[in-house]
C-alpha cells in the first residue's frame, strides 16, 4: 500500500505546479480561518496562544520579507516557534511575502491598524468536525516536504 492510497489522494505532483497548489491552498485556508474566527496574527499573540493551548493550534505560518532576514530578534522568535511547532506536531510553513499576506488577511478588525503578520496561527474552531480541505492539502504538503528533509517548506502565495 502506498502513502497516496493510505491518504486517499493522488500522487504528489512534481515541481512548480505542486508549489502553486500549496500556495492556493494556503490562501484558501487563511480566508476560511479568518471568516470562522480561527486566525491569530502576531508573534507575541501566537506565542501566548501556543503557551496556553497548543492542542488547539492546527497550522502555523511564518512570514518574512528580505528586509526582515536581518532582524535577529525576529529570527530568534522564528526559531523558538519552529521548535515549539515541531515538539507539538504542528505543521509549519514559511512565506516570503508579507505584503501578499496583508492583502489576504487585511488589517486588524478591532482597530483597523496594520497588524503583525510575521506569525499566523490557524486554530481549531469549537465546532465539531470542521475539516477544511485546504488544511488537509497543506498537511499533506508538509508531510511530503518532511519526507525530503524540508522541515519548514517555503510557499509562494498566488498573485
Amino acid at each position: 500500500m502506498t502513502l497516496e492510497e493510505i491518504h486517499g489522494q493522488e500522487p504528489v505532483p512534481a515541481g512548480h505546479d505542486w508549489m502553486q497548489g500549496a500556495g492556493k491552498a494556503l490562501h484558501e485556508l487563511l480566508v476560511s480561518a479568518q471568516r470562522r474566527g480561527c486566525l491569530t496574527a502576531g508573534v507575541y499573540e501566537s506565542a501566548k496562544l501556543m503557551n496556553v493551548d497548543p492542542d488547539n493550534v492546527a497550522f502555523c505560518v511564518l512570514a518574512a520579507d528580505e528586509e526582515d532576514e536581518g532582524d535577529i530578534a525576529l529570527q530568534i522568535h522564528f526559531t523558538l516557534i519552529q521548535a515549539f511547532c515541531c515538539e507539538n506536531d504542528i505543521d509549519i510553513v514559511r512565506v516570503n511575502d508579507v505584503a501578499k499576506l496583508s492583502a489576504i488577511v487585511g488589517p486588524s478588525e478591532e482597530s483597523g491598524e496594520p497588524r503583525d503578520l510575521h506569525c499566523i496561527l490557524i486554530t481549531n474552531p469549537n465546532e465539531d468536525g470542521w475539516k477544511d480541505p485546504a488544511l488537509e492539502k497543506l498537511n499533506f504538503f508538509c508531510e511530503e516536504s518532511r519526507n525530503v528533509n524540508d522541515w519548514v517548506p517555503t510557499i509562494t502565495l498566488p498573485e
